[in-house]
This record gives structure tokens, sequence and C-alpha cells, in this order.
């Protein structure tokens, strides 16, 4: 993982899996630029970090705002900090029928979700591009796989960030730069509760954010386009491959038990 003295940029660092690949990194001794909205969160964790010996940058930033992944950008390129990997992390969910989602709630998850990553992507490229190495890794998830009622929007998100891991990995194959999505299912974290979601009513197991972490980081060492953090997230992808669309679906919605909005 030495990118040669460069840093992992983490956004969503402030909680859940974005705060367990925080830690991950700062043990494996890579410096770290933190992105979330809450700085003191971020200061909080900062703290803990460095006692582990390594630097850490925070830049809060609300990824609903368009303009922001142009920020983080300059906020690096001040700093003169070089950026060696890029986890895009940050994300969030909601749970109810579409017709009731408000505009504005809309407009923020996708900007969120999907466009910030390409943004952020676009821009930290091409020093990595120059520079002939590079990773990046997406968060994507088990429901980008298909559509699931009641999260419709939330899973095209993760659809869009799959296609897009895939199209870069094969894109920058012959550039020493390694991409690479996770795609859990349900991970116990505290992103259920504000989307919605309850997982402890599903029959599917509830994964650790370490376990998450762990499998995206062998991904991205044995360049993976795309990797499962357990072998029942796998099968369950496999299957779909011999049942009708149809039948996809509707388990989908069965196996993703939530409360509406």
């Amino acid at each position: 993982m030495d990118q040669d003295m460069s840093c992992t940029l983490v956004t969503g660092a402030s909680s859940g899996i974005g705060r367990e690949f925080a830690r991950e990194f700062a043990r494996r001794g890579s410096d770290l630029v933190l992105v979330a909205r809450s700085g003191e969160t971020l200061r909080e964790l900062s703290d803990d970090l460095e006692r582990k010996g390594v630097a850490v940058h925070l830049c809060a930033e609300d990824l609903g705002d368009p303009e922001s992944p142009s920020r983080i950008y300059e906020y690096c390129r001040r700093k003169e900090l070089r950026i060696g990997l890029i986890v895009n992390c940050a994300g969030f969910g909601f749970a109810g029928r579409y017709g009731s989602m408000a505009p504005d709630l809309i407009r923020e998850m996708l900007q969120v979700n999907a466009a910030s990553t390409a943004l952020i992507t676009r821009l930290f490229l091409p020093g990595m591009v120059a520079r002939k190495s590079g990773g990046i890794i997406n968060v994507s998830s088990l429901s980008g796989f298909q559509g699931v009622a009641l999260i419709g929007l939330y899973s095209a998100t993760k659809a869009f960030l799959l296609a897009f891991t895939e199209s870069l990995h094969e894109e920058l194959k012959d550039t020493g730069i390694k991409v690479v999505a996770v795609c859990p299912g349900y991970v116990d974290t505290d992103f259920h509760a504000r989307a919605g979601q309850q997982p402890e009513a599903s029959m599917l197991p509830l994964s650790g954010a370490g376990v998450v972490v762990k499998a995206a980081i062998r991904g991205l060492l044995r360049n993976r386009a795309v990797v499962f953090p357990t072998v029942l997230d796998a099968l369950l992808v496999f299957l779909q491959r011999f049942l009708p669309r149809s039948t996809v679906l509707k388990m989908a919605a069965f196996l993703a038990p939530l409360r509406e909005k």
C-alpha cells in the first residue's frame, strides 16, 4: 500500500465504514486526509489516529454541496498533499416510497452517493496517471446489483458506483492504478437507523465494518474490479444468474425489510 509517502483520502470518515477505513490505514502507517461534514467528530477521530504516528489532515465538507469536491481538491493542493489512494465511502440511504421522498433529498442523495465520487475521482486521477500509481476504492452495495423496492434511488446510486468502478478498472488497467468496488450487504453501523432500514429483522447476517475494509484492501492489492466481504454476499449475487429478473426483485425486497417513512 506504500504510495511513495502519499496520503489516503477517505470520505465519510466520521462514522461507520469510513471511520474503519481511516483506522485501518492509520494502522498501516498511511498519512490521511479525512473528509466529513462534522469537523468536531473528525477532530476526535484525528486525536486517536495521530497516536499511531501518522499525519491526519481534516477537511470538513458537506458532499451534498456540488462545489465540495473542488474545495477538497484545492485543500490538498494548497497543502501540497499527494493523494495516492481515494476511498469513496460517503453515502446515505432513505427507506420509503419514492413518491414520499422530498425533491431536495433526491438531489442530495444523487450528489453525495454518486456525483461527489465521480468528481473527486476526476480531480485527483490525472495526478495518479502522471505518477503511474494509485488506487481507488468505491463502497458500493449488494443493492447495486438489482433494484430494491422502497430504497430505489439508493440502490440506483450503488449501481452507478458499480458500473463506474468496473469501467475505470478496465480503462486504467495499464496505468498502474487499481480500482475496486466493495459490495457489502448489511453492515453493523448507524447507517440503517438514518435510512429507516431494519437489518435485525432480515434473515441476512450483519457484517462488521472491519470485514468490509479488509475485503476492499485485499481486492485492491489483487487488482480485482469487484469484491464481496463474505461468501454469502458473493453467493447471493452469483445466484442471480440463474433466476428470472422478477424473482430477483422479489427476493431483494423480501431480504431487505424496511419501515416506510
